[in-house]
C-alpha cells in the first residue's frame, strides 16, 4: 500500500509523520510502519514516526512510534513538529493542544526562522517519584544517586517528563556514552526502558548534553531529554530554572516554571520533505 508522509526534524531528530487521513493502515500495523519507514538504508529514515488522530482531549493526539516499532510516551520535539506540519498542511492555527500518552499540552508557533519556525510547546510536570517513573527501587526518589547497571553502580538522577530519563553528570564525553546508553536504556531497574542524557555542566545557564534515546539510538537532540538534563541540574542546585542546552546539533531552551512546576521547550523545527512510502 501507498503511505503518504511528510518528514521534518528539530535538531537533526527526525520524523516522519503520518496523517491518518491518507495514512490507510490500520493502528496496529503502526509499529511495524514505524521499523519500515524509519529505516535508514531500505525506508525514508527517521528516528521515529508520528501518527496524528482526533482527540476527545484536545485539538488532535499524536501518538510515537520509535525506529524499532515502540510506542512512545512523549516526545518533546514530536509535539513541536507535530505543530508545524497541522499549520503548513492542515490548516492549523499557530496555537493548538495536543493529546500524548500522558497529558495534553499547549504548542505555540512563536515566529518564521528562515530555514522553520521557532515553536515553544508545554512538557507538563516534571515526576520524580521512583514507582511513577517508572523504576524498581526501594528509594522513593533517585536523586544523584547509584544505581545498580550490570556490575558496576552510576551515579543518576530519575526521572519522568512524559516519558523515562536517567540523566548522568560528567565532566567530558570521551567516553563510549552510546555503548552505555544502550546498556542503560534496557537495565532491568528500568521496567518500560528508559532515554539517556549525559550531561556536562557549562554553567549555572548553559549544559552541554550527549543523548541516547530509548528505541532509537544517539539523535541529533531529544526535547525531553534536555528538559530532563536541566530538571535534573537544578535539583542538584547546578543549574538555573531557565537554562540553554547545547547538543551537537544546536541548542533548545527550557523554562522549569516555579509558579506551577510545568516545563517549556523552545525551538526549531524544519520541513524536510513530503513523499508516498511503498509499504507491504
Amino acid at each position: 500500500m501507498k503511505i503518504q508522509f511528510s518528514k521534518y526534524h528539530a535538531l537533526g531528530n527526525d520524523f516522519v509523520v503520518i496523517n491518518p487521513e491518507t495514512r490507510g493502515i490500520s493502528s496496529k500495523r503502526l509499529p511495524e510502519l514505524a521499523t519500515a519507514i524509519c529505516d535508514r538504508r531500505t525506508g525514508v529514515g527517521a528516528d521515529g514516526i508520528i501518527s496524528i488522530s482526533s482527540s476527545r482531549k484536545a485539538d488532535w493526539r499524536m501518538d510515537i512510534y520509535n525506529a524499532d516499532g515502540g510506542w512512545a510516551e512523549k516526545s518533546g520535539n514530536g509535539l513541536r513538529i507535530t505543530a508545524l506540519y497541522l499549520f503548513e498542511q492542515a490548516g492549523a492555527g499557530r496555537a493548538i493542544s495536543l493529546e500524548t500518552g500522558t497529558s495534553v499540552d499547549q504548542v505555540k508557533l512563536v515566529r518564521k526562522i528562515p530555514k522553520g519556525y521557532l515553536i515553544r510547546t508545554e512538557l507538563g510536570e516534571p515526576i520524580f517519584e521512583t514507582d511513577r517513573i517508572p523504576m524498581k527501587s526501594k528509594q522513593p526518589f533517585v536523586i544523584n544517586s547509584p544505581v545498580k547497571i550490570g556490575t558496576v553502580e552510576l551515579p543518576m538522577t530519575c526521572l519522568a517528563v512524559g516519558n523515562p530519563h536517567a540523566v548522568l553528570l560528567v565532566d567530558d564525553f570521551e567516553f563510549d556514552w552510546r555503548e552505555l546508553g544502550a546498556e542503560i536504556e534496557t537495565a532491568k531497574v528500568f521496567p518500560n526502558g528508559t532515554n539517556v542524557e549525559f550531561v556536562r555542566r557549562l554553567n549555572r545557564k548553559r549544559l552541554r548534553v550527549c543523548d541516547w534515546e530509548r528505541g532509537a539510538g544517539a539523535t541529533g537532540s531529544s526535547g525531553t531529554g534536555a528538559a530532563a538534563a536541566v530538571c535534573a541540574m537544578v535539583m542538584l542546585g547546578l543549574a538555573d530554572r531557565q537554562c540553554t542546552v547545547d547538543f551537537e546539533t544546536g541548542s533548545l531552551e527550557i523554562e522549569w516554571k516555579e509558579t506551577n512546576n510545568m516545563v517549556e521547550l523552545t525551538g526549531p523545527v524544519e520541513f524536510v520533505v513530503n513523499g508516498e512510502f511503498d509499504f507491504r
